[in-house]
């Protein structure tokens, strides 16, 4: 359970896949804890069903107000257009990364693990994500497998990681069961 944890969201202003969004943010719910979306910019960030535009959501803090610190773990969904956005990000990659600095859990899935690419924080882990990061993983210093659900705990934090929409049930339970305990 997450009874009193607050877990970070951080997605782009533009191009977060939204189930991937909004099936893992239930599952925080769910499990007692308290989701917050954190973006580059105030506002509301703009959600899509692959390329279609969908719902739109409240963004709760940007990165240049919160730190790591302010949380018990992080989840990064995907979509093509948000990691591709928030690996450019200076301030975005340094809160991801900040997560590993301290040992808190973070999840990741789909594209999402290119803003992990960034921070450098994949060396020697293996996870997966959609298939055609393989090779970025790969040349990040990344074990990439192919299966629906990774817990990744050898390093100095737990880092759960799934391919996509379709793995969302596995990701959920796993990441709530790796930042509950």
């Amino acid at each position: 359970m997450l009874q009193g944890k607050t877990i970070a969201f951080l997605a782009a202003p533009e191009g977060v896949e939204q189930v991937e969004l909004t099936e893992p943010w239930r599952a925080v719910q769910q499990a007692g804890g308290t989701p917050r979306l954190i973006s580059t910019k105030h506002g509301k960030i703009q959600g899509f069903n692959h390329l279609d535009r969908a719902d739109t959501f409240d963004v709760d803090a940007t990165v240049d107000e919160v730190s790591a610190s302010d949380f018990d773990g992080l989840v990064l969904p995907g979509g093509v257009a948000n990691p591709d956005f928030l690996r450019t990000q200076p301030a975005a990659v340094r809160f991801a990364g900040e997560f590993f600095r301290l040992g808190k859990p973070v999840a990741s899935i789909c594209h999402a693990p290119w803003t992990l690419v960034e921070a450098d924080v994949v060396r020697g882990r293996t996870l997966t994500s959609w298939p055609s990061l393989r090779t970025d993983l790969r040349n990040a210093g990344a074990t990439w497998v192919d299966e629906e659900v990774i817990t990744c705990t050898d390093g100095p934090n737990a880092l759960v990681s799934s391919r996509k929409p379709d793995d969302l049930k596995a990701f959920c339970q796993a990441f709530v069961d790796v930042m509950g305990s």
